[in-house]
């Protein structure tokens, strides 16, 4: 029987997931990743799982793999087993989070002008300004380290573009990163941002454009939106509709 889109989804998230890992240590159900060059980034630093097992028995894993971090992250892709486990999970002193997995039908809404590609350091200084925007309490350190991570997601798919639009004065203003598997025909677009003092101008639109004509071989194009957050609106009106959910457990108090 042919894979759902939900299905090719969940293992492209777990390829994702395992090809830009330094360390990768395979579970029941899916994978530990882990990435020492990054360990500010909970994205680089997880265990990422299809089928969860026992709650105690993940909350155990999580223990072996992630305790010399001072956070736990757990991502569940099958929304089932994440409803079972989230009792324990947040007994545990995890947060919840639940993301909607949005899939892309016809074409590319904006005509506008286009966004450009660029390389991790064109964009590095665009990053490290949000970052500190987002966290101002946050150590040169962390920052350095969550703008960098983008070296790491240059191997995480077969083709992977960061877009960027830039303003009059020449600035990046909005971004966006594409990851293209076409032997499978499946593309993901992640991180569509523009910068905090930017909004409001079209860029977020021209960014996001231009990802989906360059994915418009892929027959499968999709992202990932907070369920409580406002972007899922703005991706609903671009043509993109939920198929599924996944969660994202979180413990961020000081255990190492």
């Amino acid at each position: 029987m042919p894979a759902t889109d939900l299905q090719r989804v969940t293992a492209f998230r777990l390829s994702f997931a395992r090809r830009q890992a330094v360390v990768v240590t395979e579970l029941p159900g899916g994978l530990a990743v882990l990435d020492p060059r990054y360990a500010a980034s909970h994205e680089h630093n997880q265990l990422m799982i299809d089928r969860a097992p026992a709650p105690g028995e993940l909350i155990a894993l999580a223990e072996k793999f992630l305790g010399h971090l001072p956070y736990r992250r757990i991502t569940v892709l099958d929304d089932a087993s994440a409803t079972a486990c989230a009792p324990a999970l947040t007994a545990d002193g995890y947060l919840h989070d639940t993301e909607l997995v949005m899939t892309h039908a016809g074409t590319a809404p904006y005509r506008g002008r286009s966004a450009e590609p660029v390389t991790v350091a064109e964009l590095r200084p665009a990053l490290i300004r949000q970052l500190c925007a987002w966290m101002p309490q946050a150590s040169d350190a962390v920052i350095d380290q969550l703008a960098g991570r983008r070296t790491a997601r240059l191997h995480a798919a077969d083709r992977v573009t960061f877009l960027a639009v830039r303003d009059e004065d020449g600035a990046i203003a909005a971004w966006a990163d594409l990851y293209l598997d076409p032997s499978q025909g499946i593309a993901q677009i992640e991180d569509v941002m523009t910068a905090d003092e930017r909004t409001r101008r079209g860029h977020g639109d021209a960014v996001l454009a231009t990802a989906l004509r360059e994915a418009a071989g892929c027959g499968l194009v999709f992202l990932l939106a907070d369920a409580d957050d406002w972007p899922r609106t703005w991706y609903a009106r671009r043509g993109f509709t939920p198929i599924g959910r996944s969660h994202v457990f979180t413990r961020t108090e000081a255990v190492a």
